[in-house]
């Protein structure tokens, strides 16, 4: 836990939070999924949002950092529409942060991905891209991914819902997604710096992981060069399925308690 003075010096801190910037750094470079486990990884040593303060800047480093190396690549048409719905869905999610319980959001977004991997993973449907989405659901589906992401950090699965089933290539998939969560992780720095919860501490802790995250991230990047696409959308469509279990387990949990 972090003193009100220093960095921790706890193995089983720095232990953890290498273990969720390793997930994070993996999925920045394109293996989305990973880093939807990070932040719940963290709260095990740390109380939640304060883990949020501390990986938020060392997320920024990657979602730039992969923005850059992918900047040629991103998806325009999918792109603009949910970060416009995401920007509206932050905006409720401040309003209605004290009214909304945690547990039906993510029971609700857990079912959502639920959905969307099973329908996915039978073998007739993996290979089969669909036809280019209207601009509208991209507004409904970011606007869900930016509440939830603001409320329960479970904007992931919305957003992936809406992306995943076009089948773009790999590096577009993953400029896409690093443009995506670059914008929406900026956007949630005015919030925390008005809650003080960008003190000396976290961003010390911050700074000291950032090195950790680049590498990861570097790593990430080069293996998504070397896998293969049919692979690379299996693997990303089961951790969502994991992460469904995950967030349908952890809604139901705290409903039942």
């Amino acid at each position: 836990m972090l003193d009100a003075v220093s960095v921790p010096t706890s193995p089983l801190f720095w232990i953890t939070a290498g273990a969720a910037v390793t997930c994070l750094g993996l999925s920045k470079s394109g293996f989305i999924g990973l880093g939807l486990v990070a932040t719940p990884l963290f709260t095990l040593v740390v109380p939640s949002i304060e883990a949020v303060a501390i990986l938020l800047p060392v997320m920024l480093v990657q979602d730039y950092l992969s923005a850059y190396v992918y900047r040629r690549d991103w998806d325009r048409p999918t792109l603009v529409p949910t970060i416009l719905g995401a920007v509206v869905g932050i905006g409720l999610a401040w309003l209605l942060a004290t009214h909304f319980p945690e547990a039906f959001l993510n029971l609700t977004v857990g079912m959502i991905a639920l959905a969307l991997a099973l329908s996915r993973l039978l073998p007739s449907n993996l290979g089969e891209p669909i036809k280019r989405p209207a601009p509208f659901p991209g507004l409904v589906w970011g606007a869900i991914s930016g509440f939830a992401g603001t409320l329960a950090n479970a904007g992931g699965p919305p957003f992936l819902a809406y992306v995943l089933p076009q089948r773009l290539a790999k590096a577009t998939f993953a400029a896409t997604m690093a443009l995506y969560c670059a914008s929406i992780n900026t956007m949630k720095v005015l919030p925390f710096l008005v809650l003080g919860q960008f003190s000396p501490r976290n961003l010390t802790a911050s700074a000291a992981l950032i090195p950790f995250a680049v590498a990861t991230n570097l790593l990430g990047i080069k293996l998504l060069r070397v896998t293969r696409a049919e692979i690379f959308y299996r693997f990303t469509y089961l951790m969502i399925f994991f992460i469904s279990v995950l967030l349908i387990w952890r809604g139901a949990a705290t409903i039942m308690n």
